[in-house]
């Protein structure tokens, strides 16, 4: 099912949605699976999986030169979503990114994905390479976000690369972008990174998941300027609880967000991460209660892996 059906018949009540990573390589399903388990009692709506591109890595070789050499961490996305679906009868949101692929590997995921009933994808761009400066196409590759969802949304009417494709089957993806409550850290301003925003949405957008926020402020705000370029569809707030004391500065470096005040006092307060942890949770509970009183269609918590921590926040919300 589509993920904006699923909001259309929920309207007058929050939903609870989680993000998740594909095990690390050599990992089997079931570290999945007991990172799932423990979430299912809160029904979620949608379950997100994470694609990652590949990284390089110098090897040395005899003669003291080194060789790059590409690995991708965490493959299995694809399958995963299938996995996902089969075993907990939940509708699988892929993420699907332009680095590391072209458009005729893109267009051959997006066909792998509609063979196997999933209906629901998240267009990204995606990070560059770790240690280059700034993202890089492949050759032939998308660009940007914008590209990659015109692209889907070509196959969403019939229209695949080889144009002389005769009474070709449209696929029926449901697309998500991303959304930026601080802007996108490349954007020179926040009109600037709404208008980009818009040109998504134009373009075939059907619903928008927020980067992580803490202040949500920060998030009202940004669904107030979003309906006033006119973007009227659904805008999923992104949830993190802080885990640890060295995210204080990480999570600002990364993902070029602000921390409040009073959560970073609270987290310098703490004698351990065990406590800094705890923080978090209280945090994200009282973020997401009044996230809900402001009737947001869904709660989208990023799970990285910590089952047990997104319990807790959920136990007390949903």
């Amino acid at each position: 099912m589509k993920l904006t059906e699923i909001l259309n018949q929920h309207k007058n009540e929050t939903l609870f949605s989680i993000e998740i990573l594909p095990p690390l390589k050599g990992k089997d399903i079931k570290s999945l699976y007991d990172g799932i388990d423990p979430l299912m009692e809160f029904k979620p709506a949608f379950i997100d999986v994470t694609y990652h591109r590949e990284e390089y890595i110098l090897r040395k070789r005899k003669d003291g030169g080194f060789d790059k050499v590409y690995t991708r961490k965490r493959p299995g996305t694809v399958a995963i979503c299938a996995a996902i679906m089969n075993r907990y009868k939940v509708e699988a949101v892929p993420h699907l990114i332009c680095g590391g692929f072209n458009k005729e590997e893109t267009e051959n995921a997006l066909i792998d994905l509609n063979f196997l009933g999933i209906q629901n994808v998240l267009a990204l761009r995606g990070d560059g390479i770790k240690n280059e400066p700034s993202f890089v196409p492949e050759p032939d590759g998308n660009k940007n976000s914008l590209e990659l969802l015109e692209q889907v949304t070509s196959m969403n009417s019939g229209r695949y690369l080889d144009e002389e494709l005769e009474n070709a089957t449209p696929t029926n993806f449901c697309i998500g972008v991303s959304g930026y409550p601080e802007k996108h850290f490349e954007a020179p301003n926040m009109m600037s990174d709404l208008k980009w925003l818009k040109s998504k949405v134009d373009a075939g957008a059907n619903y928008i998941v927020t980067q992580m926020f803490f202040n949500n402020q920060k998030y009202a705000d940004f669904v107030t300027k979003c309906r006033e370029m006119g973007i009227n569809i659904p805008i999923i707030p992104g949830i993190k609880p802080l885990t640890t004391r060295k995210q204080l500065t990480a999570l600002p470096k990364i993902f070029h967000i602000d921390l409040p005040e009073s959560l970073v006092d609270a987290v310098e307060k703490c004698k351990d991460d065990k406590a800094v942890k705890q923080v978090g949770i209280e945090w994200a509970i009282q973020q997401s209660i009044e996230l809900k009183k402001m009737g947001v269609p869904v709660l989208h918590y990023y799970t990285m892996g910590l089952s047990e921590t997104t319990k807790a926040i959920a136990s007390k919300v949903f």
